[in-house]
């Protein structure tokens, strides 16, 4: 019966270390193409240029308003949170194609 050497052990330790990287790598790279982008209920009308636009409830983007249609417009890839958010779109497939969310590449969207 072979006698288990160093060398055996230190391979087999390397080879546990290359598949739980590489479940690492699978598992962020499945997150990230199937989310959906961070998306916010904005009045499209009230744009600042230093604060951005007004959040406003998820329910006025989906809701009627006085005239029959949606009160807010989505605002895709914000990655802010509070009563305003800049540096998004309002086009999804934009948010998408340019990168990702948190790419640090953006725009006003204004």
């Amino acid at each position: 019966m072979a006698r288990k050497t160093d060398a055996d052990t230190a391979r087999r330790l390397r080879s546990g270390a290359v598949i739980l990287g590489g479940m690492g790598v699978l598992a962020a790279a499945l997150t990230s193409c199937g989310s959906e982008p961070d998306k916010r209920c904005v009045d499209p009308k009230s744009h600042d240029k230093a604060q951005g636009y007004r959040v406003l409830s998820p329910s006025q983007c989906e809701g009627k308003g006085t005239h029959g249609g949606p009160v807010g417009q989505w605002y895709y890839g914000s990655g802010g949170s509070g009563r305003y958010v800049k540096g998004g779109s309002f086009s999804k497939s934009a948010v998408v194609e340019r990168g990702g969310f948190g790419s640090g590449r953006g725009s006003s969207g204004g």
